[in-house]
Order: C-alpha cells, then structure tokens, then sequence
C-alpha cells in the first residue's frame, strides 16, 4: 500500500518554499505518487467605513508563482496538480490542513521562512502551525 500516494506542497515566495518543491519532487519519484501544488493567497480584512478586502498578493504574482514550480517540475514525469485558496492573514495554515485532507495527501511538504524566534512567537509560524493542526506526516524544508 502507497501511504503517500499523492503529496501536497504548500508553496509561496520564498527559498525555502523553492527547495520543498524540489525535495517533494525527489520523494514523489521515489514513491511513484503524484503533488498537488497549493498556494493559500492571503487577504486583510478592513473593517468599518471605507474598509474592505485587500489581496496581499496581486494576481499577476500568484500565476507567475505556480508557473515558476510547474516548469521546475517539467520532465520529472509526476502528475502534478494545482490549487489555490484564500485565506485571512494568519490563517494560512487551516487552508493548508483542509487543503491535504480534501486531497488524501499522505503527507504535506511546506517550505520555512525562517524568522526570528520572536517574529516567530509575535506573528506566528505558518509552518508551526500546520505541524500542530495536520493530522499526516509533515515535512518541513529549511
């Protein structure tokens, strides 16, 4: 039985979201199953007059994002999938669980930014997260 029959990468902008991407690359080939790229687009909410929703992330970027993985994955002979979800700031991480469990994900690979210990504990930690939430194994890639 293939327990990691299909691998959810959780990706965004940063290195070590680059480097999960490859290292997901690596088990998946080894595995023989498929990766489901997911990006979570982050938005704040503005509450009271004149407030709104306001993307963090243009869509522009989003697309050019999954393109920049999806090329790097070119001639690897995975089938690969992707996803976007939207979340509040800081909820990033439940997206990232729900996204793994509507997908049977045998397991989530995520990149860490590496913050500061006190970034980490005043803004929270993605990575942390999901560690704590997800019930699959986690790979976390520094």
């Amino acid at each position: 039985m293939n327990t990691f029959k299909t691998l959810l990468v959780a990706v965004d902008q940063s290195d070590a979201s680059d480097r999960a991407v490859l290292v997901a690359r690596d088990i998946a080939q080894l595995a023989g199953a498929s990766l489901r790229l997911l990006h979570v687009r982050e938005h704040q909410v503005v509450a009271g007059k004149g407030g709104g929703v306001f993307d963090l992330e243009e869509p522009e970027q989003v697309e050019q994002l999954l393109k920049k993985e999806l090329t790097a994955l070119e001639g690897s002979g995975l089938e690969v999938h992707t996803e976007l979800r939207r979340a509040n700031v800081g909820h990033a991480a439940q997206q990232i669980v729900a996204a793994a469990e509507s997908a049977d994900a045998g397991m989530i690979v995520m990149g860490s930014r590496g913050r500061s210990e006190l970034a980490a504990l005043l803004l929270g930690s993605t990575a942390y997260k999901v560690l704590h939430l997800a019930d699959r194994p986690v790979l976390i890639v520094h």
